[in-house]
């Protein structure tokens, strides 16, 4: 008794010592005033296609820098994210405007035509925040709609023009509280909970709790930013009207790329500034229909089966009970699926594989599961990317084990307790499916092929 309480007194104290953390796996960030703010740019994405691409592969400002990847995991990689770093900078609380940013090389004909490629197929740009994606906005039939990403550009009139010009809104909370744990409302952990930002981080500061831009078409004269550098105020006031469009693309000739910022303080709370999103088109889910389907299917199902099984049971224990004479007499008087009763219980023409594919089942099923009651929980929410994609590939290996028994068991079931021959449908039931995503030795070449030869960000890196 005395090593056992020893033991739980050296894990409450490795507890104790330990750090804890936020479920969502998005740790506050608080800035003061004149803190440094960095946008991220991820993949070009279409909704017409499924190919997404690389943001600088076309022609945008680069950083001055360099364009560097940001660390990403399994799941982004696999979904085709590349969050890169963006030449767009701000400063906490500081609002700028006419901020010129670069002026593209002369469009030559491949970036010509691959901006009209882009624009016909509708890419949009996602910006990232913060790990915020910007948010726009746009009203149709009187209703405010919520966009994440804005277009590359629009074709009017068989012209294709661009958006150069970036009118972005901060909306940012002001918090007097210099502990994290009671910003984000769990203040019986203020003391184990660590706070993270800059030096004189105990000072009273800002989090970034809201994204939105407005991307407009301007025309801006060439030969007022020839001697202009990055981040200098351009020459004249610029207008950004997102109803109109102005800045045709033309072969040969440059393109001036702008923006603006401007910061406003708001009423969001840091662990509330996802709500937004939650809230886009498309993005509702009507749980109440969803519940009243699936219980009125399990009425109905445990109504079938009952019915079902009360046959069953009735017609085996009347089929027992006559001698082989008085069924033979029988036969004739029997139909529908009586006639077929004596095939029921027979041993399958494949056994193996019919081992091999209720293992499996039982592994997605149960991955499937196993990934809802996490997500549910927390632990895979849209602030950490990718998480969700890594955690069914991770629950999938996990579960393989529980695909290997039941494809066993099932194996010796049918068998009559025989040993033979379950280490071939062990090994069968591991590689029958290969991964939860459907990629077989076959596809993985196909699709690997066909994203380098595209030059899409899905394709497997080496780096």
């Amino acid at each position: 008794m005395g090593n056992f309480g020893i033991w739980v007194l050296t894990i409450c104290l490795l507890f104790q010592s330990g750090y804890g953390f936020y479920l969502p796996g998005s740790y506050p960030h608080k800035y003061v005033v004149g803190d440094p703010l960095s946008v991220k740019v991820n993949s070009l994405t279409s909704i017409d296609t499924e190919m997404p691409f690389s943001y600088y592969s076309l022609p945008f400002c680069k950083p001055a820098e360099g364009v560097k990847d940001s660390a990403e995991n399994l799941g982004e990689l696999l979904m085709g994210d590349r969050i890169e770093n963006s030449p767009y900078r701000f400063k906490m609380y500081a609002n700028e405007s006419d901020i010129f940013l670069c002026q593209s090389d002369k469009l030559s004909p491949d970036n010509f035509k691959l901006l009209k490629e882009r624009i016909d197929e509708m890419y949009q740009v996602n910006l990232i925040l913060d790990n915020l994606p910007a948010i726009r906005y746009t009203k149709k039939d009187g209703f405010m709609l919520r966009w994440t990403g804005y277009p590359v550009g629009v074709k009017v009139q068989d012209v294709y023009y661009v958006f150069n010009h970036l009118k972005f809104k901060v909306l940012v909370h002001k918090y007097d509280e210099t502990n994290v744990a009671r910003v984000m409302g769990t203040g019986d952990a203020a003391e184990v909970i660590p706070t993270m930002g800059n030096e004189g981080s105990d000072l009273p500061g800002y989090m970034v709790v809201g994204f939105e831009m407005v991307p407009c078409s301007v025309m801006h004269n060439v030969n007022l930013v020839k001697n202009l550098k990055m981040y200098e105020k351009y020459p004249s006031q610029i207008k950004c009207d997102s109803t109109t469009v102005s800045m045709p693309i033309k072969e040969g000739e440059p393109i001036v790329f702008t923006y603006e910022v401007a910061f406003e303080e708001s009423d969001i709370k840091w662990p509330s500034r996802w709500d937004a999103y939650l809230k886009m088109e498309g993005s509702k889910v009507h749980w109440f229909s969803i519940l009243n389907s699936l219980m009125v299917i399990t009425f109905l199902a445990g109504i079938v089966l009952v019915i079902f099984l009360r046959t069953v049971r009735r017609d085996l224990t009347r089929y027992e009970e006559l001698d082989k004479e008085a069924q033979a007499q029988m036969n004739e008087e029997l139909s529908g699926w009586k006639l077929v009763v004596g095939d029921v219980f027979r041993a399958p023409s494949n056994p193996a594989l019919l081992c091999i594919m209720v293992g499996d089942g039982v592994q997605i099923l149960g991955m499937a599961v196993v990934t809802i009651l996490f997500a549910a929980l927390g632990f895979m929410s849209p602030a950490s990317r990718g998480t969700l994609l890594t955690g069914m590939l991770f629950f999938y290996m996990i579960l393989g084990i529980a695909a290997g028994y039941v494809s066993v068991r099932l194996w010796r079931t049918i068998g009559c307790g025989d040993h033979k021959g379950w280490v071939s449908v062990a090994w069968r039931a591991a590689c029958f499916f290969p991964d939860s995503s459907g990629n077989s030795s076959s596809k993985v070449p196909i699709l690997a092929v066909s994203a380098w030869c595209w030059n899409s960000t899905f394709r497997y890196p080496f780096h």
